[in-house]
């Protein structure tokens, strides 16, 4: 270990980045390290981009490893997965040179042809062991045609080509954009906004700066203040597209090009941007204390999801409200949705959110074909445990107080005050402070345990209640969900504790007649059948046809409706009005 010690705090570092191959799908790095003094120096590729719990292993693109330092090339070895070590015993100035293949497309992970680059950085730059606070340059040499670069990084005087990064946290938590991306700015009390925006669309340029500016300015007056000079938009146009992923001061959007042309497409990328864009305070300044400074080598473990993203999935609508972008109705649809989607997945009977937060690594990144039956989104029921805590502390304080206030005051306390993440006791107390009460059985219940929740309980707060509008049905159900290929119906998911879970229908399975009559319409294959009836289905399984005796079961599913109560008291008004912003 003493031989790798004393390395930083003298270093220079710089990179400079090519695309020969760019249509091949190729990044090619040149990394100098200037002023060595150690025997040997590890050269390191994280393996996840924070924001993304996930370790995707990055280095598993890398190709063509060298080094070369006194005009010699030097013994290098990969001493594990991200690691390689390069003997630099008299060696001040270090150039090591890689290239990383870049063929996936989403907003995490970097892509490369010949109409662009985008680089997600934790991907792309490799760092040497001890040196993540020590500042770097890159400089950028573009592909043929390619005449603009868009990121949060600092340019080098008044070349756009030529980067900095203080650190390497910045580095990394600083996508790059290069290509000919259509670009516009405004400015929103005092801070320039940057659109950068990746293959055609149907938007309007006039209508996303005015709205976004309008949610911009709810989201800064929540916190008080916006803490960036400048904030950068990356969206990435396809036919398909979706998804973001949040840094310091700027995000990557994934978008449909022709979403903006309907209000529910242009709803969705609002709520995506506003999501995104509450982020910048919520998880990256105000965190979970797991979640920075960064282990980009390993996991980094936190129960506290369910605030970083759940808390920023309620906020994502209920500033786009407070900006008045859409009316109250609308906000009760969307969590009348949220509600149908958390009361509907049977694995929220089977996992806490705390522990979705925590299993994020091996859970929610991997779904697979009993998912639903097993987890539940710390998205979604975040999202849930929001609009409770919400109307709990607005109820709680007579109006004073809404859960705006604790993000406030824990932003305040933690990132500005004591500058470091929150502890989940801390966050409890923060909660606690402004509902003017304990929250033990709250936690017991809805954080670290499976309660069911009792949403009339808390809309009840504000006059409402829930309803549910299949509860007098008598209806039965398989419990399968299908995919029809060539007329063949293959079961792609069993829900638990329904007719098909119990009678043993599998994944994969066939479905090939009920009854002995072919099944050729899902949506009919039980009509005139009745909860308690037995039928046989004919399934084939791994080639092999077979007959299974089936027990219908009631359907156990739910359609919830949010409606207001009769004649509502005057604190329930109160209520009201402070929680949609009346």
């Amino acid at each position: 270990m003493s031989n790798m010690a004393g390395a930083a705090g003298n270093t220079q570092i710089t990179y400079t980045v090519t695309f020969p191959e760019a249509q091949a799908h190729y990044i090619d790095v040149e990394m100098h390290i200037k002023g060595l003094k150690q025997q040997a120096t590890e050269i390191k590729m994280p393996v996840w981009a924070p924001g993304s719990y996930l370790v995707r292993e990055f280095a598993k693109n890398v190709e063509g490893f060298v080094a070369e330092g006194n005009g010699s090339m030097l013994y290098a070895v990969k001493t594990s997965k991200n690691t390689w070590r390069v003997s630099t015993a008299g060696v001040k100035d270090l150039t090591v040179r890689y290239r990383v293949y870049a063929f996936e497309i989403s907003v995490r992970t970097s892509f490369v042809d010949a109409s662009h680059a985008f680089l997600s950085n934790s991907g792309v730059f490799m760092y040497p062991k001890g040196m993540l606070n020590e500042p770097s340059t890159v400089k950028i040499i573009p592909y043929k045609g390619w005449t603009k670069v868009s990121t949060g990084l600092d340019a080098v005087g008044n070349d756009p080509f030529v980067l900095k990064a203080p650190n390497y946290d910045i580095l990394f938590d600083s996508p790059i954009e290069v290509g000919t991306q259509d670009t516009f700015d405004f400015i929103v009390d005092g801070v320039k906004y940057e659109m950068a925006m990746y293959g055609s669309g149907t938007y309007n340029k006039d209508r996303l700066t005015k709205d976004l500016t309008k949610l911009i300015k709810a989201q800064t007056s929540l916190f008080g203040e916006n803490p960036n000079k400048r904030y950068t938009f990356i969206v990435h146009h396809f036919l398909k597209g979706g998804g973001g992923l949040e840094h310091l001061n700027s995000t990557v959007l994934g978008a449909s090009r022709d979403a903006y042309s309907t209000e529910k497409g242009y709803q969705g990328f609002l709520e995506l941007a506003s999501h995104e864009h509450f982020h910048l305070w919520n998880v990256k300044r105000l965190r979970p204390i797991a979640l920075g400074p960064f282990d980009y080598e390993n996991e980094n473990y936190t129960t506290n999801l369910w605030i970083a993203e759940g808390f920023t999935a309620y906020f994502e609508y209920k500033t786009i409200r407070q900006a008045s972008l859409y009316p109250e109705s609308t906000f009760i649809t969307t969590l009348t949705g949220d509600i149908n989607t958390n009361e509907n997945q049977p694995g929220g009977k089977i996992q806490s959110v705390a522990e979705s937060s925590f299993d994020a690594w091996i859970k929610y990144y991997r779904p697979n074909e009993n998912s639903a039956n097993s987890t539940i989104s710390y998205y979604g029921k975040g999202s849930l445990i929001g609009y409770l805590l919400d109307l709990e502390i607005i109820n709680s304080s007579n109006a004073q107080y809404s859960l705006d206030d604790v993000m406030r005051y824990m932003y305040n306390e933690y990132y500005k005050s004591l500058k470091r993440g929150y502890t989940d006791a801390e966050f409890k107390l923060g909660l606690e402070k402004f509902a003017g009460k304990k929250l033990d059985n709250f936690y017991r219940d809805y954080i670290n345990g499976v309660t069911v929740i009792n949403h009339d309980k808390y809309l009840g707060y504000a006059g409402y209640k829930l309803i549910d509008e299949l509860a007098g049905s008598n209806t039965p159900a398989l419990g399968v969900a299908t995919s029809n290929t060539n007329n063949r119906f293959l079961v792609t998911t069993v829900s638990r504790n329904t007719s098909a879970w119990v009678g043993g229908i599998n994944v994969n399975d066939e479905l090939v007649a009920i009854d002995g009559t072919p099944v050729t319409d899902m949506t009919t294959i039980l009509n005139g059948k009745k909860p308690g009836d037995k039928i046989d289905v004919t399934i084939n399984r791994d080639g092999l046809e077979m007959i299974l005796p089936i027990v219908l079961l009631k359907s156990n599913k739910t359609r919830y409706k949010i409606e207001p109560v009769d004649n509502p008291s005057k604190k329930q008004l109160s209520v009201r009005q402070k929680w949609l912003a009346l």
